[in-house]
């Protein structure tokens, strides 16, 4: 097993450790998170030697290979760049955010957060199957969310955020409905099976559709026009999450895709209008935007969007060398992108302002930062002896070909994008240059040492990269150019002189251009004073992203208004609507209703379902007045319910139906004390109005036809004409492959078990739903139990009488007496645990038995002796219990089998002999954990606020104990 999937796993890691640190501190999470990254990154980097020859690292994990999913983690030169890219960026940023973040911040969360969108992009990077891809492409989505809105008290924040979230999962979807049209025309979503595809893939009918959702994916993620508005309001994020964000993650991940998917999209008409049409525009509209900015990270942003936007400009001209220039710009610009942005930061952290209308003469308080910003931003505007400047003249290449001697608009356009990047460029570094500013209250200066000491290494780097391309990052373009490009790989010079040729003229004369435009509007158009973009100040897209989702929501309230309502009983007679159209939906595939026969009724069972219905109406004539009588009633049709499972012969389901029952009773009991009090029937004088009668008559009469017309259904399909159904193959497979006897526990826990699996988180999660929204309702602590009468409706001087002393004091005792209960039902619910896998009972069933012994507890003795003296920690349970059952899944998976796949050991124990021990016991007993703990949460934050107003005090309740008993706490 190779070390690949590692990588990820230890980002992620380090993520889970870095949130367990104290938020005081800065250094233990950042060590933690610092020491992750740099284990990842030498693995990272010692996979070089395999890379450079050409070969493709991989790491399979069988899923669901049947359907083609698989996790695949796969490394070629295209992938170890933007590893190395991720990982080394991430490293330097995360030193810088030790320093930069105060200690005032929730910081172990910060660091966690970035140790999560590490690995999410590290998971879009290596993934080696399109599916997998998706996933932690939604996953960066969700990191970045997390990080932009990090100060969640901030308006700005959380509007970026959720603008962010909005777009980029938006292209999600669409990138998801692409890749599964992309793997539906290859026939495999295994990612080497679509890059060998390529033509088939551009001739099938249904290219176009995929080129469109992809392109829109990735478009949208690396900000590319129309979709690059939300990119500015990310910057409401802290500086060590933007230079990060836009250097060498998140808008990089649609750089990535398309360099990914270049051999199967590219050399089309269709690939060069959508990809190069978005690029042009992004990259004009982004440099022209940039100059006008008033904040630093501002004009870094859309200067990050108009060098992205160059990128996506190479990639749509499609030759081979456009794509060896891309790669190349996306190296450069990852490095000086990430010094500018934490150039900013220092000078945020140590000015407390990031306007150039209020910074100035900043170089003598810090001139050793002003040096490193000057450079990096000279290397951004392409000036000769740095990275930029190299990869900017391919560009330049590239874009005078492109057109051929008759059409120069490429050429045009990139000579104009050169000029305001230049412009843009030298606003940026005006703010260093000129008399120190007054305007800031605090004296200013240089940063600490570790702080400034990544900018060091990313401006070092861009000379290094300048002066000898070929010795720094020749062997890593040539791979990663290699990896895209294949046999196709064209020859290439990265030597800083190819003498005097067009692409140098255009250089020059971008860089005279952008110096001449800035003097210009800075003389004539009053840069420090202008708020709006001469001539685009009009196009919005923010503008427009808010306005779509004000319709959206006038829309939604709208269309609630028309459909729905607050009140239950509409909703209730909307569903049992459904169920009168029914039978009329089925009515053409189902077969005709049989002859009905009088003689066949079992006059025994027809006696039994009289009672449940005799139950229901009853239940529905007290629910008026009496809520108690109802629910006992109702419990009677669930006992009439379990009955007829067990004539049916289904002793599974007559179990699982008979303890549902009785947890749900006492929670369903506890929660009516949230109702309002209902009016007594004495109460009431007089008929009930006409409007009342008649909305009771037609929803007794609908209540019945809808009744009736389940019934119908359920009658047909149980008569039809028995035919083979998926019953016989668990039947048949049960003890065989499953390992048990009982087909329904084999079915939920091995055949069905990601069903199972899905359906306890389901119900965890419910379960802390539930606690959640009444956990602020919770009062204080008890006192003492209270006694069981619960005389809340009991007159005070009744429950001082000696007939009330001497029935609490019984209760009391019965309630000590019932304590001898828990240990009973504990072993029944341990048997049915054990005898499940081949007789009734099960996981399910045991946690419910054993639920049913905790609430009887709850019920005799109150809620404070249950937690004091059992100690039972719900969250706990649940946590442990899913931990267990996906536990189970993992050690299948890591063995090489799917994902919970069964397997059943036999063990030779002395005494007991051989025994059989099925894997999916282990899941089982996940269930258990799950169920308990879930049924248990639920019941605590019901029981306290149900007892919130019959607490009786200490001395009433001491008073209510006859004086023959013990004092309370020798009882308890």
């Amino acid at each position: 097993m190779s070390t690949l999937p590692f990588i990820p796993i230890l980002a992620f890691c380090g993520a889970f450790l870095a949130v367990c640190m104290p938020s005081g501190s800065r250094l233990r999470p950042a060590a933690v998170a610092g020491a992750a990254t740099l284990a990842a990154l030498v693995l990272a980097i010692s996979e070089f030697g395999h890379i450079r020859t050409g070969e493709i690292v991989s790491e399979r994990f069988a899923w669901l290979p049947q359907f083609g999913l698989e996790i695949v983690w796969r490394m070629d030169g295209l992938a170890w760049l933007f590893t190395v890219m991720v990982l080394g960026i991430g490293l330097l940023v995360l030193l810088y955010a030790r320093y930069y973040m105060s200690q005032r911040d929730p910081v172990a969360r910060f660091f966690a957060y970035m140790l999560a969108f590490m690995g999410a992009m590290l998971g879009v990077v290596l993934s080696g199957n399109l599916i997998q891809l998706v996933v932690f492409w939604e996953l960066t989505s969700l990191a970045s969310f997390l990080l932009i809105g990090y100060w969640q008290e901030r308006n700005d924040a959380r509007r970026g955020a959720r603008m962010a979230f909005t777009v980029t999962t938006a292209g999600g979807l669409c990138l998801l409905a692409g890749m599964l049209i992309l793997g539906h025309i290859a026939g495999s979503y295994d990612l080497d099976v679509v890059l060998a595809a390529a033509g088939r893939i551009q001739q099938d009918p249904l290219y176009l559709p995929a080129l469109i959702l992809i392109a829109l994916g990735a478009l949208t993620k690396s900000a590319q026009f129309p979709f690059h508005f939300w990119l500015p309001h990310a910057m409401a994020a802290p500086t060590p999450v933007s230079s990060y964000l836009h250097s060498a993650t998140m808008v990089k991940a649609g750089i990535f895709l398309l360099m990914r998917l270049w051999p199967v999209l590219s050399g089309t008409p269709e690939w060069t209008w959508i990809i190069g049409g978005a690029g042009v525009c992004t990259m004009l509209i982004g440099s022209f935007f940039a100059i006008f900015q008033h904040d630093m990270k501002g004009l870094l942003a859309y200067s990050t969007i108009s060098h992205l936007g160059l990128i996506t400009v190479l990639l749509g001209i499609g030759t081979p060398l456009s794509v060896v220039a891309a790669v190349f710009h996306t190296m450069n610009h990852a490095v000086f992108k990430a010094s500018l942005f934490m150039a900013v930061g220092i000078v945020d952290h140590e000015t407390g302002t990031r306007d150039m209308r209020v910074l100035r003469g900043l170089r003598r308080a810090m001139p050793r930062t002003a040096a490193l910003a000057i450079v990096a931003s000279a290397a951004m505007a392409g000036v000769p002896l740095l990275n930029g400047f190299l990869s900017k003249e391919m560009f330049f290449t590239e874009a005078a070909l492109v057109g051929g001697t008759e059409d120069w608009s490429m050429a045009v356009a990139a000579t104009l994008m050169g000029i305001f990047s230049v412009a843009y460029s030298l606003r940026f570094i005006s703010v260093f240059f000129g008399p120190l500013t007054q305007e800031i209250d605090h004296p200013v200066h240089e940063p600490p040492r570790w702080m400034r000491f990544p900018v060091e290494c990313l401006v070092l780097l861009c000379i290094a990269v300048g002066v000898l391309p070929q010795r720094t990052v020749g062997d890593v373009l040539a791979v990663a150019a290699h990896a895209i490009l294949g046999v196709r790989m064209p020859e290439y010079d990265l030597a800083i002189w190819h003498g005097l040729n067009l692409p140098l003229a255009m250089s020059a004369g971008a860089l005279a251009g952008g110096l001449v435009f800035y003097i210009f509007l800075r003389r004539r158009a009053n840069l420090r004073d202008r708020s709006k973009v001469p001539v685009l100040h009009r196009l919005k897209g923010a503008q427009a992203y808010e306005t779509c989702m004000l319709a959206l929501g006038v829309a939604a309230d709208t269309l609630m208004r028309w459909t729905g309502t607050r009140r239950l009983q509409p909703q209730f007679r909307a569903i049992v609507a459904m169920l009168v159209l029914a039978p009329l939906l089925l009515a053409a595939p189902l077969p005709g209703l049989p002859t009905f026969d009088p003689g066949a009724i079992d006059l025994p069972f027809a006696a039994l379902w009289l009672i449940g219905a005799g139950c229901a109406v009853a239940a529905a004539v007290k629910a008026k007045y009496h809520r108690l009588a109802a629910l006992a009633l109702v419990g009677g049709t669930g006992v009439v319910t379990s009955i007829t499972f067990l004539w049916l012969s289904a002793p599974d389901l007559a179990l699982t139906q008979l303890m549902v029952e009785t947890v749900t009773t006492v929670l369903i009991l506890l929660g009516l004390r949230w109702l309002p009090p209902r009016a007594r029937p004495q109460a009431l004088s007089g008929p009930a109005p006409a409007s009342t009668r008649w909305r009771r008559t037609r929803d007794l009469l609908l209540a019945a036809a809808g009744g009736l017309g389940l019934a119908a259904v359920s009658y047909a399909v149980l008569t039809r004409p028995a035919v083979d159904t998926i019953s016989d193959f668990y039947i048949l497979r049960a003890l065989t492959e499953g390992g048990g006897a009982n087909v329904v526990n084999v079915l939920l826990v091995d055949f069905r078990g990601f069903d199972t699996m899905g359906e306890i988180t389901v119900l965890g999660a419910v379960a802390l739903t539930v606690y959640a929204l009444l956990r602020r309702f919770r009062p204080a602590r008890e006192s003492v139990p209270i006694p069981v009468q619960q005389a809340s409706d009991v007159d005070p001087a009744v429950s001082q009488s000696p007939a009330g002393q001497a029935n609490g004091g019984y209760l009391l005792v019965a309630g000590v007496y019932m304590r001898f209960l828990l240990p009973v039902m504990g072993v029944i619910a341990v048997y049915f645990f054990m005898r499940g896998h081949n007789m009734p009972g099960g996981g399910f069933v045991a946690g419910l038995i054993f639920a049913t012994a905790l609430i009887v507890q709850y019920m005799v003795a109150g809620t404070d002796w249950v937690e004091d003296h059992l100690r039972l920690r719900p969250h706990r349970w649940i946590a442990w219990g899913l931990a267990t059952a996906c536990g189970t899944g993992l050690g299948a998976w890591l063995l090489g089998y799917p994902f919970l796949t069964s397997h059943t050991a036999h063990l030779a124990l002395p005494l007991l002999g051989e025994i059989h021990v099925p894997s999916a016991f282990v899941f089982d007993l996940g269930v258990f954990l799950v169920v308990v703990g879930a049924t248990m949460l639920i019941l605590v934050a019901l029981a306290h606020q149900s007892l919130r107003s019959h607490r009786m005090p200490v001395a009433a309740a001491r008073a209510a104990l006859p004086s023959a008993l013990p004092p309370t706490k020798e009882i308890l």
